[in-house]
């Protein structure tokens, strides 16, 4: 890629603030419109933000980790750091697209690039059923929750709840659920990307439930759909030597160990 002009996006934090007077004395920050890349210094979070912020602009995502684990990110670095860029690789991720329906009747919409995942609102355990397609999965799964994940966010929150890690090119999405306890050796399931995950808050009166895409949350759900958007797609360069893809498969290798 022939990158000249760049746009810098910084975190509020300290770590990332730091960051942002040695960049900006040395590079000039030019407006996201008229740049050929945009660079995002902070953490995962943050990427998510900067992501879906300026997503209609069309632009490639150079991440540089100020953040803690930063999967999504690359490894700061200050000098050279156009030629880095330029030599970085480009994959293109589809997001998640989530169709809520409030107890109230009414719908709101949402994407996630990670993950999305339904958890309760109360003390009380969730009452769900679990639809992949048209066909019923699970009739009522009493747990704390369930989430749909893409490649890009199984080694995220869907690893913590001990769903799989799926390689970026596997055409899948992971179905984890979250501390399940009846049926209480359900590990979830693996479907096609294809597919469409629809989920019913069985019991919406008595057990509330919400949904959060990423880290946009919706309260008081009755029924969500979630599925691929393959109409919108998200462009992130990293270094040749720290890909998306090597590390899922290290995380991959890693927890094959345990």
């Amino acid at each position: 890629m022939n990158i000249k002009k760049t746009h810098f996006l910084f975190d509020k934090t300290k770590k990332a603030q730091l960051c942002k007077k040695e960049i900006l004395k040395k590079f000039k920050n030019f407006s996201p419109k008229i740049s050929d890349a945009i660079v995002v210094i902070g953490g995962d979070g943050f990427m998510l933000q900067a992501l879906k912020k300026y997503e209609k602009l069309k632009k490639p995502f150079y991440g540089m980790n100020k953040g803690n684990f930063g999967f999504l990110m690359n490894k700061y670095k200050k000098n050279n750091l156009i030629k880095f860029i330029s030599k970085a690789k480009k994959i293109n991720i589809s997001p998640l697209q989530m169709y809520a329906l409030t107890n109230k009747k009414t719908t709101k919409t949402a994407i996630a690039i990670n993950e999305v995942s339904l958890l309760r609102q109360s003390r009380q355990t969730a009452y769900l059923k679990v639809k992949v397609n048209n066909k019923t999965i699970i009739k009522k799964l009493i747990c704390d929750g369930v989430m749909v994940s893409t490649p890009a966010g199984s080694t995220a929150y869907n690893l913590s709840a001990h769903g799989p890690i799926l390689s970026l090119n596997s055409g899948k999405l992971a179905v984890t659920p979250i501390s399940p306890f009846r049926p209480r050796r359900w590990k979830g399931l693996v479907v096609s990307n294809k597919s469409y995950i629809i989920i019913n808050n069985v019991d919406d009166n008595k057990r509330p439930v919400s949904v959060v895409a990423d880290n946009i949350e919706v309260r008081n759900i009755k029924k969500v759909k979630i599925k691929i958007n393959k109409f919108r797609k998200f462009s992130l360069l990293y270094d040749k030597k720290n890909s998306l893809s090597k590390k899922i498969k290290v995380e991959q290798l890693i927890h094959r160990k345990y």
